[in-house]
């Protein structure tokens, strides 16, 4: 490993922008001066990409959303590369299965947004408990005012918080839920209770006890095939009059049709950052029931909040050259689960 590696940079002007403002390029100049950045908006298709490649032989890449899928032959018609940084999350679209197959190092930006999802989480369930969907509606397109003998809403405070799956955002969301006070349970069978004990979560035998036991349901289970639509009217319908269900995790984890029936009642409120199909299609019925709260999939890093996942990514680089571990390294396995 070059300690003073050859380092290409492809990202749209907007992508730079916000993942690297100068106290960041700062930080990546400290490791290299042979750095190259480059405007992926520029390329057609990865094959266009690759040929620049060859041009700049850099050992290291750093990309995110913008830049053309790589070409499968990227390995053998640049080998001066070795890592791929990556700033943003899903490789999908950007990376052939086949160059990690054939040792193509590849990282995301891992853990760095969950802070920022586990906010967003916390501010749905606080809308959804006020009604904010509802009054934005009623007060940008009907006119509305409140009445104070009718209008019903809710506070966090005194309220008893469930979370489906406790990874690392429902750890973030954790600690964000803890100045309300907040009895918290999840269902997590994975797991292990020290992890638990250490967080003061109780753990929910099953997903029947965590939906009727809990006034704020927020839904953060990974999507696998087991838990696809997992998430039934039956469960829906369990939540406390009241209540609030909020998904910030994987929409398809939820059967959506049921979710909209049961909005329809208005029983609980429904808060959601993520769907099955997105863009949410215009006829979505999300986009017009009163009681459903809606944001397009905001929830990862804020635009000012980029920056994170751009120092965690060079923090990664500055392992790799230390020869060591990688935090949120990309492998075939780890990539065939990430959706």
């Amino acid at each position: 490993m070059d300690k003073n590696p050859r380092i290409t940079v492809v990202l749209a002007g907007w992508e730079e922008k916000t993942f690297m403002p100068q106290a960041v390029k700062d930080r990546l100049s400290s490791i290299s001066d042979q750095i190259v950045y480059l405007d992926s908006l520029k390329f057609n298709d990865g094959a266009e990409v690759v040929e620049q490649l060859k041009k700049t032989e850099p050992e290291i890449l750093i990309s995110a959303w913008t830049m053309p899928k790589l070409t499968d032959d990227t390995l053998e018609q640049v080998p001066s590369l070795k890592y791929l940084c990556f700033f943003a999350g899903s490789i999908k679209g950007t990376v052939p299965d086949v160059l990690l197959e054939k040792g193509l190092i590849v990282t995301n930006w891992g853990h760095s947004v969950a802070r920022t999802v586990a906010e967003t989480g916390l501010m749905l369930a606080i809308g959804g408990l006020r009604r904010a969907g509802f009054w934005t509606l009623e007060m940008h397109t009907r006119g509305g005012w409140k009445d104070r003998t009718t209008v019903q809403t809710g506070s966090l405070f005194g309220r008893k918080v469930g979370l489906h799956g406790f990874g690392v955002i429902s750890q973030e969301l954790r600690r964000l839920l803890i100045p309300f006070g907040v009895p918290v349970m999840t269902y997590s069978p994975s797991v292990p209770d020290s992890l638990l004990e250490e967080q003061d979560v109780t753990r929910a035998n099953d997903l029947e006890e965590l939906f009727s036991e809990n006034d704020v349901i927020i839904e953060l289970a990974a999507l696998t095939p087991k838990n696809t639509g997992i998430v039934t009217e039956e469960l829906l319908r369990m939540i406390p009059e009241g209540g609030v269900f909020v998904n910030i995790g994987r929409g398809a984890v939820v059967d959506e049709e049921a979710l909209a029936r049961v909005a329809v009642d208005g029983k609980i409120q429904v808060a959601l950052d993520v769907y099955g199909v997105e863009p949410l299609p215009a006829d979505s019925p999300f986009r017009s029931i009163d009681s459903i709260l809606t944001l397009p999939h905001l929830g990862g890093p804020t635009t000012d909040r980029r920056q994170d996942a751009a120092l965690f990514g060079i923090d990664n680089i500055e392992r790799y050259l230390a020869g060591e571990s990688l935090q949120a390294q990309v492998t075939v396995e780890v990539n065939r689960r990430i959706t």
